[in-house]
């Protein structure tokens, strides 16, 4: 079955505007972490809240992690630099996940509970908003593009749309019913997803094959055997 070669002028053109919307996605999320880490770590002292303290810290994770897509695309190859890119992100991860855990074993034993937060309320309900539309705009440029990294970033953006559930979850049920027990349970369920996550980044899972949507009409393309994931596929 035929295909466009990859170094057609229109697939170079093609890679050339994923290459430019991914660091535009990348940028926006940078952005957005920042200002939402900033909200949420000043919150988080206010109300003594370590489920927002945790939030605040997970989106300084997540500047590392858009950071590292941000350097990886910068370079004029941006695929020889995937591989520190990915254990950047697959590290970060881990840092998350071992911290959810830790703050979350602290609070069911006892560590402090937490008093109602209107803006850590609002903050949790804002991102739940915004990060599954950057994460799945990245995803699917970072899956066109056949880029492990820009996939594996974009999962560290919709881990951030489960914590934000969880934090908003917990903040309301603490406010409402005084279960402080119910944020840190949910917490270290996101902290395992972040362990998986960080397991196929490391592993550079995200992606079966570079550049493979590019090769529109192939039989590796278009069959499902050839990517299981369903990341080298174009997105319906």
């Amino acid at each position: 079955m035929a295909f466009i070669e990859l170094s057609s002028p229109s697939v170079l053109a093609r890679r050339a505007v994923l290459a430019r919307r991914v660091r535009l996605l990348v940028a926006a999320t940078i952005t957005y972490n920042v200002i939402e880490a900033v909200i949420a770590l000043w919150a988080g002292r206010a109300a003594s809240s370590t489920a927002l303290i945790g939030f605040g810290l997970d989106s300084v994770i997540e500047v590392s992690s858009a950071a590292a897509v941000a350097w990886q695309f910068s370079g004029r190859d941006p695929e020889a630099r995937e591989k520190v890119a990915l254990r950047v992100i697959a590290w970060s991860f881990f840092a998350l996940a071992a911290y959810v855990t830790v703050e979350a074993v602290r609070s069911l034993v006892g560590a402090g509970e937490a008093e109602h937060s209107t803006v850590g309320l609002v903050l949790a309900a804002v991102s739940l908003l915004v990060m599954p539309g950057l994460s799945y705009a990245q995803r699917r440029a970072g899956r066109e593009l056949g880029s492990r990294s820009a996939v594996a970033d974009s999962k560290q953006t919709l881990l951030c749309t489960y914590l934000s559930a969880v934090l908003l979850v917990g903040l309301a049920v603490n406010s409402l019913f005084g279960w402080s027990w119910a944020d840190p349970v949910a917490a270290l369920v996101i902290a395992a997803v972040a362990v998986k996550e960080g397991r196929e980044a490391w592993k550079g899972d995200s992606c079966c094959a570079p550049n493979a949507a590019l090769h529109q009409g192939s039989e590796t393309a278009a069959s499902p055997a050839g990517c299981a994931d369903g990341c080298c596929g174009t997105e319906n």
